[in-house]
């Protein structure tokens, strides 16, 4: 089966994964997911503002209908294991991912099947969780496929680039996690950081970016990989309500420069439920209503996506109405369904929901046999403990 979505997403109250038809966009601790919004201030924040333009209006790059015939935004397929992988070939074979793609008959590309633009093809493998990128991507005469490079990634890991290794994006990173997706807005929150460009950017890269695509050297411009957030003092009240999602998005997520391009140019999904009327309104934002942010102190590697992250409260689970609570007060939370009393419908609670437990709950909370993973070793364990 194969579905051809522009924009899906179902996304469960409260800090969690993005995650697109259930299948998670990287853990809720990757870097992309992660909340920015009580980060210090880049030391260089005020020299890349003025590089990118305090005057330059925000532009959201997506929407509903076409622009010159084209829909409007970077679109994404959904397949499984009945699509068939094949084969590309690569410009930057040295810095592809090798093996098979599972390309679609008629895949949604970037600009439409005869544009001549980036021409991203984004493909989510829902079976294996995993997530196939093709950039310049072309249907050859005899049905096989070319493109410029190609990256894959695993939705459930924290996995980068090698170090200096483009992907489809100049600066090395996935192209779908930052894309802004209609049923995201339309539940009332976005999860994640939101992919944008800049004209000129830096002969460097900074985490969790892995590659730069510039000559220039002044350390005024920024370097691929920055993340920037709205003002926290931007008031957003008058705001259309697609709008003021992305907007509070913005202020809590941010936005990571990936590739260089229109000013201060947000991407999203095309979807011809976007309000275009509501979306323009977010061209009233300049750039002097934003600031870099020094996202250094959540880099646990610079080799990995994971980010350093306080362990929240746990959730409600899903069906139940209360928060999972701690009895014996040691730290795991035996009480899943929140009444107060360990029991068996905690365990079999823990069995039915073990893997929106591993996408969304903090995981000390529910590690019970204490091997650092939310995994059916601690199913047994919870039994034992009462």
């Amino acid at each position: 089966m194969l579905i051809l979505l522009p924009a899906a997403g179902a996304l469960m109250p409260g800090v969690q994964a993005a995650d697109i038809s259930g299948t998670p966009i990287f853990p809720s601790d990757h870097i992309w997911n992660v909340p920015v919004d009580n980060l210090p201030v880049d030391a260089r924040s005020a020299d890349y503002l003025n590089r990118i333009g305090l005057t330059r209006n925000l532009h959201p790059d997506f929407g509903a209908g076409l622009y010159e015939g084209a829909p409007i935004g970077i679109p994404y397929n959904i397949v499984n294991n009945s699509v068939p992988k094949q084969a590309v070939m690569f410009d930057y074979a040295e810095e592809s991912d090798p093996g098979s793609y599972p390309v679609p008959q008629n895949p949604l590309i970037e600009g439409g099947g005869g544009s001549e633009g980036d021409r991203h093809l984004l493909m989510i493998q829902e079976d294996e969780g995993k997530l196939y990128e093709l950039y310049a991507a072309e249907k050859q005469p005899d049905g096989t496929w070319h493109a410029g490079s190609g990256a894959i990634f695993d939705l459930n890991g924290y996995g980068l680039r090698l170090a200096g290794w483009t992907s489809t994006d100049a600066a090395g990173l996935a192209v779908l996690p930052g894309l802004v997706r209609y049923d995201e807005v339309a539940a009332g929150h976005i999860d994640h950081a939101i992919r944008f460009t800049a004209p000129k950017t830096q002969k460097a890269y900074i985490w969790p970016a892995r590659h730069y695509a510039s000559s220039i050297t002044d350390p005024s411009y920024p370097p691929m990989g920055q993340r920037f957030r709205l003002k926290a003092s931007f008031d957003t009240t008058g705001y259309p309500p697609q709008a003021r999602v992305v907007l509070e998005a913005l202020k809590k997520y941010g936005m990571i420069l990936s590739d260089n391009g229109g000013a201060w140019y947000i991407t999203g999904a095309p979807d011809d439920r976007w309000d275009n009327d509501d979306l323009h309104t977010l061209q009233q934002v300049r750039g002097s209503d934003f600031e870099a942010v020094d996202e250094s102190s959540l880099m646990i590697s610079p080799d990995s996506g994971q980010a350093r992250v306080t362990q929240t409260a746990p959730l409600v689970l899903p069906g139940q109405s209360s928060a999972p609570t701690d009895p014996d007060h040691d730290g795991i939370f035996e009480d899943l369904n929140g009444n107060g009393e360990a029991e068996f419908a905690d365990v079999v609670l823990f069995f039915i929901h073990i893997d929106w437990i591993v996408d969304n709950e903090p995981r000390s909370a529910f590690d019970f046999n204490g091997n650092g993973e939310i995994d059916f070793g601690d199913l047994t364990n919870l039994f034992k403990r009462l």
